[in-house]
């Protein structure tokens, strides 16, 4: 008696855990030698089949959208207050409120549009073209150039000004100037001139009855920008971005873009600027100079467009999706309203919103347990950098100095952003978005002068994802991944380490992939390699190059193994810091060697796989290989757990199976 009544006792003070592995969610017809991604996703993937709303539907999108509905109890509840005229809880009432009121966007029409397009359409030379793509980067899109504040690469403790390419109204430059996109390309033209039409700017402009013709003008401009853009695998080497100069010197680079009052028009005063692609900027110059001021001005209207379409009309909402939803991604059918304005407000006033959601739905004990398994990855790392045999004791010490002062930010910031000059008394959706939207830019644009604030977030804490931020040399957990399938409260730690767990190291992994390590540990971008250590770094990460570069995502589309190093290298060491650190929690007693009928080691990986199970069209599969710069799903699984040798020895693989990489030939980097 005495003895149950202790066990009893016992299990109400520690409840035991279970194994988190949930045996519906596998296939059992696949090996998990040959393709684990199968084995391991393939029952969720029967059980969730991919709704017409979705171009991907994933662990990740499945929670998005459990804390969706979280957030739409939250704000329907403030709807149904009597709120305080002015209080947060009115303004982000009275959005919602406005933006499910699809009757009167439908009455308006392109009303909330129109005075903008009419201005637009008045303009009569080409230094005003300049001053209203500034306007209409307050609020809207970002015509031609666009202009922020971010850390000062050779002083990461001061904001400065940076110029950026922008304003590709399909997204990545190879839209353009790729063959395979050519029918893409027609369908964007047609596109445009339906809401050129729609929205009466044709009419404003004199080419009524040529909306097609001005749209193949606006391609034909488009298509010119996209050429002298530079490319996406450039832009991942951050020295090839930082070129800081006198503002008058910008301007000489690019003077028919009006660069004085673009920058009065945004209320900057700054004598320099990090003009981060010199040889675009001096090829818009010419464009901009070549090109017809009614293309360019229904270029500007395009902007406003597309960018507005979204929140005006159905027939507006509707086109635009018709384009970005379907030929882009695939989707069948736009997403139901309630979701479209919940993620909506969400983005106008994100922290007041994360807020209400932290009070109500993240328990403080999860982000003690997360503080516990940071600080066990972060040993793990440093255990690893000690043990590498391709780095010299010089560069280990830089490395684990870095790693020693990385800023962890878990669950919540300590100091929320204020919202108190906000004002929405807009007379339509549209108008209110603009308010919020402008109220955002100006807000950035005031940091840039001033301190960076380490404080800030970069994300809000309802956001189902993490990252990590050289500048600052800071890695951020927000409190809506630490759920399941990332994070398991109730479940034995094999699992969390497989997944929260690989989730912490890939973010730390960040701070030395090959964007990362050029970053000191004051967040400069700075070399603190020796010649040696880095052509050692640069060999092993050009395993991961050509091995992704091999991979067929579909028939004829291979994965760009340069373009997504920065993740596949974090994958590929979150993955083995992670085991490492829970290799030393097993030995330890903290998790059980079986459980479910797998070892620690098979629930680690298979907890791994669950992150990434989903199901995506192949138009999603095309435009993530365009413009993502993580694997896709199956193969941050099948593509990188090949390269982890305790997964084949968790698994049993061997020469024939077809997981199975030889030793020599695996990656081996953090």
């Amino acid at each position: 008696m005495m003895s149950a009544c202790k066990k009893k006792t016992e299990i109400v003070e520690t409840p035991e855990l279970g194994s988190g592995i949930h045996m519906d969610y596998f296939d059992t017809t696949a090996r998990p030698q040959d393709d684990f991604y199968q084995y391991a996703c393939g029952g969720w993937m029967k059980l969730h089949p991919l709704g017409n709303e979705y171009a991907r539907y994933g662990s990740f999108d499945q929670l998005a959208e459990d804390n969706l509905a979280q957030l739409r109890s939250l704000i329907s509840g403030l709807v149904q207050q009597n709120n305080k005229p002015g209080s947060i809880a009115d303004k982000i009432s009275t959005l919602y409120t406005m933006g499910m009121d699809s009757a009167t966007c439908d009455l308006q029409g392109a009303e909330p549009i129109r005075s903008d397009l009419k201005h637009i359409a008045s303009i009569k030379k080409l230094p005003e073209i300049g001053k209203e793509a500034a306007r209409l980067s307050l609020y809207a899109a970002n015509p031609f150039v666009a202009i922020f504040g971010e850390a000062n690469p050779n002083n990461s403790e001061m904001k400065i000004a940076w110029a950026w390419q922008s304003g590709l109204g399909i997204g990545d430059r190879n839209y353009y100037i790729d063959k395979k996109f050519r029918e893409i390309r027609i369908y964007y033209t047609e596109m445009i001139a339906n809401l050129l039409e729609l929205s009466n700017y044709s009419h404003m402009d004199g080419f009524h009855g040529k909306e097609q013709q001005m749209a193949d003008r606006i391609l034909a401009l488009e298509t010119q920008m996209a050429e002298a853009f530079m490319t996406k695998e450039d832009m991942r080497r951050p020295e090839m971005t930082v070129h800081i100069v006198p503002v008058k010197e910008w301007e000489k680079m690019v003077p028919n873009l009006n660069i004085p009052e673009y920058l009065e028009v945004l209320r900057i005063d700054i004598d320099s600027i990090n003009v981060g692609m010199p040889d675009y900027f001096k090829a818009l110059n010419n464009i901009l100079g070549s090109t017809d001021i009614q293309t360019l001005k229904a270029y500007l209207a395009w902007n406003l467009i597309r960018s507005a379409a979204p929140y005006l009309s159905n027939e507006f909402a509707n086109a635009s999706f018709d384009f970005y939803g379907k030929i882009i991604s695939g989707k069948k059918e736009q997403q139901i309203r309630w979701k479209r304005v919940i993620r909506t407000v969400d983005g106008c006033m994100g922290e007041a919103v994360g807020q209400m959601y932290v009070k109500t739905y993240f328990p403080e004990h999860a982000k003690t347990r997360m503080q516990h398994l940071v600080g066990n990855l972060k040993e793990a790392l440093k255990e690893r950098i000690t043990q590498s045999v391709w780095m010299s004791d010089t560069t280990k010490q830089a490395a684990i100095d870095k790693l020693s002062t990385f800023r962890v930010k878990i669950g919540y910031p300590d100091k929320w952003r204020s919202y108190d000059n906000l004002k929405l008394d807009g007379q339509s959706y549209w108008e209110n978005i603009t308010k919020a939207n402008a109220f955002d830019t100006r807000y950035e644009l005031s940091k840039i002068g001033k301190p960076v604030n380490k404080d800030e977030w970069q994300m809000t804490p309802q956001t189902v994802n993490a990252y990590y931020e050289p500048t600052t040399n800071e890695i951020c957990f927000p409190a809506g991944i630490l759920q399941p399938p990332f994070f398991d409260m109730d479940a034995d730690d094999a699992v969390n380490y497989g997944a929260i767990g690989v989730v912490i190291g890939h973010e730390m992994t960040h701070g030395f992939d090959d964007q990362g390590c050029k970053y000191d540990k004051y967040g400069n971008l700075h070399n603190w390699w020796t010649a040696a250590d880095s052509t050692n770094f640069g060999q092993r990460t050009r395993v991961l190059v050509d091995w992704f570069n091999n991979i067929e995502v579909l028939p004829g589309t291979y994965a760009n193994g340069t373009f997504t190093l920065g993740e596949n290298i974090a994958d590929n060491g979150g993955l083995n810091i992670s085991y490492h650190a829970m290799q030393k929690a097993l030995a330890a007693g903290e998790i059980q060697e079986n459980m479910s009928g797998f070892t620690a080691a098979q629930r680690f990986f298979i907890a791994y796989a669950m992150v990434w199970a989903g199901n995506i069209r192949d138009e999603e599969i095309l435009h993530r290989t365009e413009e993502d710069p993580h694997s896709l799903g199956r193969w941050r699984v099948n593509g990188t757990l090949p390269h982890i040798t305790p997964f084949a020895e968790a698994f049993g693989l061997k020469p024939g199976d077809k997981m199975y990489l030889e030793p020599e030939k695996r990656a081996l980097i953090w």
